[in-house]
């Protein structure tokens, strides 16, 4: 038999952050917000609490007779928001979510090992994705192993793509990430603005990590498809790379040797394939019969 989930969940609500009757208290974010809860809860819900919790105090000989800390427990780099969501969890089963906090709510969930928050915060993205958060969210799922959210938002750029490229969000993701994302078919943009968004994406993240823009940006250009440009393009590709050396001399010239041989000789199949959104071009017919 079972009585009202609803009112059982509502109960304890009000005991979330309620200094009544609490006996561990922790100083959240560098607004040093005080938060109330109460150990046993936590304890029971969560096996990083029960550790947290039970660790025997510094200097103490006789751990069987020492008081469990009381705290406060100071945890400065997390968002107090972000830190009432996951208590708001362990207490009612349940999480209140926006846009702003999801991520973080979906690291801490990681972090404190509750899978089914996990799920939760995944499905909130899921359902609430944007152009200018899919990369941020894409960046995480890699980030914490989360599959289903990594096709989910590969899926969601594939849609939009040329809006994703102009996002602060495409200019942080890692290299790998991005790698990931280049190797795709179904890119909903031309390949010349796509080269574009990549030599952005490389003197962003050469100045954020101090390193030459040649060696950020190694395994991203690898995806580029530079055989898909027209000669033109390869002109004028190759003055802007004499500032930057961002596409190794060989790529291009394994480009320019497509176009004079008239088919992909020597080019990987996968970079003489047309997106969804490459514009087309004279030449992809020679191209053709090499992707297949």
């Amino acid at each position: 038999l079972q009585g009202d989930v609803a009112a059982f969940s509502a109960a304890l609500r009000t005991l979330v952050n309620n200094p009544q009757f609490s006996d561990v208290m922790f100083v959240v974010g560098r607004e040093q917000q005080k938060v109330f809860a109460h150990r046993c809860v936590l304890a029971c819900r969560c096996q990083v609490f029960r550790g947290m919790l039970s660790q025997v105090p510094v200097g103490s000989q006789d751990s069987s007779s020492s008081v469990p800390p009381q705290g406060p427990f100071i945890l400065g780099n997390v968002q107090p928001e972000v830190f009432l969501a996951v208590i708001e969890f362990l207490y009612t089963n349940s999480v209140t979510l926006n846009s702003h906090i999801a991520l973080e709510v979906l690291t801490s969930s990681v972090e404190y090992g509750l899978q089914d928050l996990c799920k939760l915060c995944v499905k909130f993205i899921k359902d609430t994705l944007s152009v200018e958060q899919v990369c941020e969210a894409l960046q995480a799922a890699v980030t914490y192993g989360q599959a289903d959210l990594q096709q989910h938002c590969l899926a969601f750029i594939e849609g939009c793509t040329a809006a994703v490229v102009r996002t602060q969000g495409f200019r942080e993701l890692s290299d790998v990430v991005l790698a990931r994302v280049l190797r795709s078919d179904h890119l909903a943009v031309d390949e010349l603005d796509l080269v574009q968004a990549v030599r952005e994406w490389a003197h962003v993240s050469s100045a954020v990590l101090e390193r030459p823009v040649p060696e950020v940006a190694a395994l991203p250009v690898r995806e580029l498809r530079l055989p898909l440009l027209a000669p033109s393009e390869l002109v004028t590709l190759e003055s802007y790379n004499q500032q930057d050396f961002l596409i190794p001399v060989e790529n291009i010239a394994a480009a320019w040797r497509a176009h004079a041989l008239r088919k992909g000789s020597g080019v990987p199949s996968r970079l003489c394939r047309p997106r969804w959104g490459t514009r087309p071009r004279d030449h992809h017919r020679h191209l053709e019969p090499h992707a297949k």
